[in-house]
């Protein structure tokens, strides 16, 4: 007879929008996960946050790590934050999933993959996007050869102008364009292309007052010469998709990184006398990465260490990538 397991007892540390939009809801609405707390450096928002939601409000992100009826943590803070409350999570001996990225230097990452690595405990970067099926249905396109052989991949991910408070505008707290947005058309060309990319050139723009970079562009290669073309920013009208080249057509998909949950994704796919939209099925991406990071931690669940791991190697070269691009680039102030 198979031992039955509780949901898994989570704590939230940080009130940031993402969570209250996204992924709180999902989370809420996921049978195997139990909000059991929410912590916040201002107490009236963890307690708008625990009535939104469920679970205690919590004064502090101390206090919900001493707890002992969570089991796992998740921390949307700015991405300059990560680092040290991934940490003292998985001290706590707390699972965590925390938003991307997960550091915002690859030495970090790495450091704190193996320490969960060495306290069997899971570590999951938010990247939600991967977590959406539409991707699964332009491999089969691309399998079943489309657009023939894979000769190219572009992508971008831009935004227009956030409030001047936005923590992104403040390199030390929020990271800037790069590590915010830029590690979506990154992760993309990694799913695509595979783990040997590397980087060709890149140019960044910075704000001159406050110095965060607000947008930029990168050109990746593999060994063999497929090249990935990537742009990011938020100074640009919103952008959100990718297009594979192959030798003898194109696929592209215009809503690839935040798709609502009841959007139908619509696939595009050209050769010379073939134009076709195959239009898919709804999905809340947000739903999916918190059921797979339930069923992650609960023993002889669907998610398998191997997939976890494999998922963690990705951040990593992520990561790796970044800090290339940061020290690699040329800079320029955006006027």
């Amino acid at each position: 007879m198979e031992e039955e397991y509780g949901p898994v007892r989570v704590g939230v540390i940080g009130c940031a929008d993402i969570a209250r939009r996204r992924t709180l809801p999902a989370m809420r609405a996921e049978h195997a996960i139990e909000i059991r707390a929410v912590a916040s450096r201002e107490p009236a928002r963890a307690e708008r946050f625990a009535h939104s939601f469920g679970g205690e409000p919590v004064h502090g992100y101390e206090e919900l790590l001493k707890r002992e009826d969570v089991d796992a943590v998740y921390i949307p803070l700015p991405a300059a934050l990560h680092a040290e409350w991934v940490e003292r999570a998985l001290l706590a001996g707390k699972h965590v999933l925390v938003e991307k990225p997960l550091t915002t230097r690859s030495g970090e990452t790495e450091r704190l993959v193996a320490l969960a690595g060495e306290r069997g405990l899971l570590l999951l970067e938010n990247m939600m996007f991967l977590h959406h099926p539409q991707h699964h249905h332009v491999d089969a396109l691309v399998s079943d050869g489309a657009i023939g052989a894979l000769r190219s991949f572009e992508s971008t991910f831009t935004i227009p102008p956030r409030p001047p408070d936005d923590p992104r505008y403040l390199p030390d707290v929020g990271g800037g364009a790069l590590v915010d947005i830029g590690v979506y058309p990154i992760r993309a060309a990694l799913r695509f292309l595979g783990p040997d990319l590397h980087l060709v050139g890149a140019a960044l723009r910075v704000e001159p007052v406050r110095g965060a970079v607000v947008g930029g562009s990168a050109l990746l290669s593999d060994r063999t010469g497929v090249t990935a073309r990537l742009t990011f920013g938020m100074e640009h009208s919103y952008r959100s998709g990718y297009e594979l080249l192959g030798g003898s057509g194109r696929l592209a998909l215009h809503t690839a990184f935040t798709p609502p949950p009841g959007h139908h994704p619509v696939i595009h796919v050209e050769r010379q006398n073939h134009r076709e939209k195959i239009t898919l099925s709804p999905s809340d991406q947000f739903a999916n990465i918190v059921a797979f990071f339930a069923a992650a931690i609960v023993p002889g669940g669907a998610v398998t260490a191997r997939d976890v791991a494999a998922r963690n190697e990705e951040s990593l070269r992520q990561a790796e990538l970044v800090d290339d691009i940061r020290d690699r680039a040329e800079y320029a102030d955006a006027s």
